[in-house]
């Protein structure tokens, strides 16, 4: 059976998205450290597109960094979000290690 990788990816992109701007409830399951929430949504996301789109690597990359200052300027327009130049950092770095996890993995496997 083929895993739907790009729905997987477009699933995720909408759940960071709607995660990113609701409001913060006090249940919310968290890291406890909002910069490690970032780092980790983004490395899925980084994770997931290179699986969905593995010919387009810099495309999704390079959208990634614009999705997460796009999240960033709509948190800015909301009442209870702002908009942080370390989230940003946090999402870049994020997409930089889900993309190595991913290479990484490839590598081992075709190693094998």
């Amino acid at each position: 059976m083929k895993i739907p990788y790009a729905k997987l990816f477009w699933a995720c992109v909408a759940g960071v998205l709607v995660l990113s701007l609701l409001p913060v409830p006090e249940q919310l399951p968290s890291t406890g450290w909002d910069k490690s929430n970032h780092l980790l949504g983004f490395g899925v996301l980084a994770f997931l597109g290179g699986l969905a789109y593995p010919r387009q690597t810099l495309p999704v990359l390079a959208g990634l960094l614009a999705y997460g200052a796009l999240i960033e300027v709509l948190q800015a327009m909301t009442p209870h979000r702002y908009a942080e130049w370390g989230d940003l950092l946090a999402d870049a770095l994020g997409v930089a290690v889900g993309h190595l996890a991913l290479r990484l993995g490839s590598f081992l496997i075709r190693k094998r």
